[in-house]
């Protein structure tokens, strides 16, 4: 059930300036200013300990000049971690949809799942004093950390909930992960592979196998994992139901980070003639239509992406508009779809 949960205040630091840098670095203002403008002039030294300064103090460099230095664009900024992903394409929709009735356009930035990338994107976009700024999830790098706890705007961090910045849309993914672990436990499986991929990189698939693995363990289970060295899709699927009946025999059901994934192992059992759910039993998680088109219909959870869309941006609109700046963090839920793979 979708909830809001007012959060205590974070105050938020002055934004640092370029004489700030200079102080921290050792240098003058105008030898930060030839690092930023003309960094080919600058002795490779005295550039990296600029450099290094900037990202201490977390100083982001206003783009726009003269009289509209302090002005906010009409845009805002959106930064997701893959735009080939459907979820994410179904979330910016949402976002895109309310922004637009209230005039403002998306700047949309993809990240390839990398924090240093996401770094450059933020300084980019809040250097262009972006009206506010939208983040897929709650970790980021320390340098990252340090320009949004300076930033004065609306920041939403989105897809999880936890200790955010200021405004927090998004789902329980642990909760959502002993949803699944208690469904498949409820329909008799004892032994069950969770199975994602590059789990370091996607880590609210690692809080999902968190929750699953505390409840396997809650009953005296073992929780194995098979962590893919690619992202899910289809082939990595198949990939991963032979390495799971390879080297996991006795293993009942396998419960799959995403849809991709279950989706392409399903596909890979009807070529292989492996029985689904009678001699492996299939889960995911995103809800996404293609998992329940195939046959046997995938069981599931469905996040509700473009609400978490469209409740960041009403969020986001609402304090550009005036309301209290109070930090808030709204649960959106999700729903545990049953279908015939369990």
């Amino acid at each position: 059930m979708a909830s809001d949960k007012p959060r205590r205040s974070r105050k938020k630091a002055m934004q640092p300036t370029l004489a700030d840098v200079a102080r921290e670095a050792g240098v003058s203002s105008i030898t930060v200013s030839r690092v930023l403008n003309s960094p080919e002039a600058v002795r490779p030294d005295t550039r990296a300990t600029v450099e290094a300064a900037i990202d201490k103090v977390g100083y982001v460099r206003n783009m726009l000049a003269g009289s509209l230095a302090s002005a906010s664009s009409r845009f805002i900024a959106v930064i997701v971690p893959s735009l080939a992903n459907i979820v994410f394409v179904e979330v910016i929709a949402g976002l895109q949809e309310e922004f637009e009735r209230h005039g403002y356009q998306i700047l949309l930035g993809n990240t390839d799942y990398d924090m240093d990338r996401e770094c450059e994107l933020v300084r980019t976009f809040l250097g262009w004093s972006s009206s506010a700024l939208v983040l897929t999830g709650l970790r980021h790098s320390e340098a990252c950390q340090r320009v949004l706890d300076n930033w004065e705007r609306p920041i939403a961090e989105i897809m999880e909930l936890g200790e955010a910045r200021d405004l927090n849309i998004g789902l329980d993914h642990a909760e959502a992960g002993r949803t699944m672990a208690r469904h498949l436990l409820a329909r008799g499986h004892r032994r069950i592979v969770y199975v994602a991929a590059q789990l370091e990189r996607d880590y609210r698939a690692g809080l999902r196998f968190a929750g699953h693995r505390e409840v396997l363990e809650e009953q005296g289970l073992d929780a194995p994992l098979l962590d893919l060295a690619h992202l899910g899709q289809f082939e990595t699927g198949a990939q991963a139901l032979e390495e799971v009946l390879e080297h996991h025999p006795e293993a009942t059901a396998i419960h799959f980070a995403n849809d991709d994934l279950a989706t392409g192992a399903i596909l890979h059992a009807q070529r292989q003639g492996i029985r689904v759910p009678e001699e492996i039993a299939i889960a995911g998680f995103n809800g996404l239509p293609i998992g329940q088109r195939t046959t046997p219909r995938l069981t599931t959870i469905r996040s509700p992406r473009e609400t978490i869309g469209r409740e960041a941006a009403r969020r986001i609109i609402a304090r550009l508009e005036g309301a209290a700046r109070e930090p808030l963090q709204h649960d959106v839920g999700f729903e545990l779809l049953v279908g015939e793979s369990t």
